[in-house]
């Protein structure tokens, strides 16, 4: 396969210097310092051992004190259920780690920085009153389900946009290319993964480029790519080409609770007329450039219209977590009226793990429970929690048509195995299961009815819905939704169906890992 020798891969270049750099990189030196911290810890508790008697009655009152104070928390079920379990078998050290987790270490001025933002932002993006009216006259499940994300942010719902659906990522890329081009005042990119190759490289070329113009072009990414995809100083080498760039939260070699909050947002917006979100980051196996897991079935969405307004809000409050002046309303522009006034109506959202709000998991849900003839699912990940389980089976034992498309070919074993792990519940209620025989979906797509749908950054895991930052665009009446209606069951075409006696067949490797790891899941 042609390999691109372009900007992008010559910037990576410049800080490879094979294993000796490896080890004695910023990675190599935080996961020394890491290992150390975890070593003291260890050590100090194995210094004590001569107290053994008096640790067995610590052990003993520690537990019985979990144990009430987890029963008549506010926590989660399924993650209570995971505390009570470590916390029975290693009462002292799960007792730490609990409360290091609970207090929040590492992420206080993160959560009260983002309030503050929230807060400030509340109402920057005016609700148009007669959308509203026309919502709660036709619909009103959706305007109480903007009623509902209101309360967590500016989320107003628009009918003056355009929306196109993209059912693989060579598709959006050759547009995406174009859109880039066309660019005059800003672009405005934020991604949880950016990989060195042929699609950074041709994007980063344009990006350049228009810099050189005298476009805006700002670029954020999450702070996990240091560790095997990018070097720790690719800010500056950016900036150097005169983009501006930041990596979200980048790990230190320091133990935090702030690094489990992860940026799995994928955000473009050229000059407030354009938007796009989805699953795809940018890396080739997501244009299907290289091959990974085999075929690389992704999807994303093109907004065009006033509810650009709304990603651009999502992306600047993200990017004002560590500014002193924070500006907004230059980049929310008013937008010009659509030629051909699209149909229905747009509602964009973002999820972060830093409020008691779970958005992500109660617009799925809403969705299940409004349901009146079927919901069709593409996840790469199945970690339920017992509630998300719950609407799940509840959903298929109404007669709801529940169709789940999972990967064929996994990325990661142990999400695998625990997404077999929830197999059999699902099955004994009527959801039907498939696994994609091509390879690996990465989509993230709900579609309900011929007249909802969700496309954006959302899995079905922990991860997304507990602790990472999000976003989606909950679709209703659109054009489109017929069109993602028509790929899911196009997709469906090359799966095969998940039977009882398949779960029966499974290899005892998936079913061993999935039950062991499912004790410890909310934790992953």
């Amino acid at each position: 396969m042609e390999q691109d020798t372009g900007l992008g891969m010559r910037l990576l270049k410049k800080g490879q210097k094979g294993l000796f750099h490896a080890i004695f990189s910023r990675f190599g030196i935080l996961l020394i310092l890491l290992l150390i911290q975890f070593s003291v810890i260890f050590m100090m508790f194995f210094r004590f051992q001569e107290f053994l008697p008096q640790y067995s009655w610590l052990n003993a009152v520690l537990s019985i004190i979990l144990m009430l104070y987890l029963i008549n928390s506010e926590i989660n079920p399924t993650a209570k259920l995971t505390w009570l379990v470590i916390c029975m078998l290693a009462p002292i050290v799960g007792a730490l780690l609990f409360l290091f987790t609970r207090n929040e270490m590492g992420h206080k001025l993160l959560k009260k920085r983002y309030s503050q933002i929230i807060s400030e932002t509340q109402t920057i993006i005016p609700q148009k009153e007669e959308v509203l009216r026309a919502v709660k006259d036709n619909n009103p499940s959706l305007s109480s389900l903007h009623y509902y994300l209101n309360r967590s942010g500016c989320f107003p719902i628009y009918d003056n946009t355009d929306v196109k659906y993209y059912k693989c990522g060579e598709e959006l890329f050759e547009e995406l290319i174009e859109q880039l081009q066309r660019a005059r005042e800003y672009i405005f990119l934020e991604y949880f993964i950016i990989d060195e190759g042929y699609m950074w490289g041709k994007v980063l070329e344009i990006l350049t480029q228009k810099a050189m113009e005298g476009v805006e072009v700002r670029v954020m990414y999450d702070g996990t790519c240091e560790f095997a995809l990018l070097p720790h100083d690719y800010p500056k080498r950016l900036q150097k080409l005169g983009i501006k760039c930041k990596a979200f939260a980048p790990v230190s070699p320091f133990v935090s609770t702030h690094y489990n909050y992860r940026d799995h947002r994928k955000i473009l917006v050229v000059d407030g007329k354009v938007a796009y979100t989805g699953g795809i980051n940018m890396a080739d196996e997501y244009i299907n450039r290289v091959e990974k897991h085999g075929y690389w079935k992704d999807t994303a969405i093109k907004l065009e219209g006033e509810a650009v307004n709304s990603f651009t809000l999502l992306f600047l409050q993200m990017w004002n977590v560590d500014e002193k002046d924070m500006i907004y309303k230059p980049y929310l522009n008013e937008t010009d009226k659509m030629p051909d006034k699209p149909k229905g109506y747009v509602l964009p959202y973002g999820d972060w793990p830093l409020d008691d709000d779970k958005v992500g998991e109660c617009v799925y849900t809403d969705l299940l429970n409004h349901a009146k003839q079927y919901v069709h699912i593409m996840s790469p990940y199945l970690i339920l929690d017992s509630e998300m389980e719950y609407t799940l089976k509840y959903a298929a034992k109404r007669g709801i048509d529940v169709k789940i498309i999972l990967p064929g070919i996994p990325d990661k074993k142990t999400p695998y195995a625990l997404a077999k792990s929830h197999y059999k519940a699902l099955l004994d209620a009527g959801v039907k299961i498939y696994e994609f025989v091509p390879g690996f979906v990465h989509a993230k797509v709900f579609v309900a009815d011929n007249n909802k749908a969700v496309v954006g950054t959302i899995n079905l895991d922990y991860r997304s819905l507990y602790h990472h930052f999000e976003c989606a665009a909950l679709l209703y009446d659109v054009p489109c939704i017929n069109e993602i209606e028509a790929d899911f069951r196009e997709t469906l075409e090359k799966c095969r169906r998940i039977t009882k006696d398949d779960i029966k067949k499974e290899k005892a490797y998936y079913k061993i890992l999935g039950a062991l790891m499912k004790v410890v899941a909310p934790l992953m």
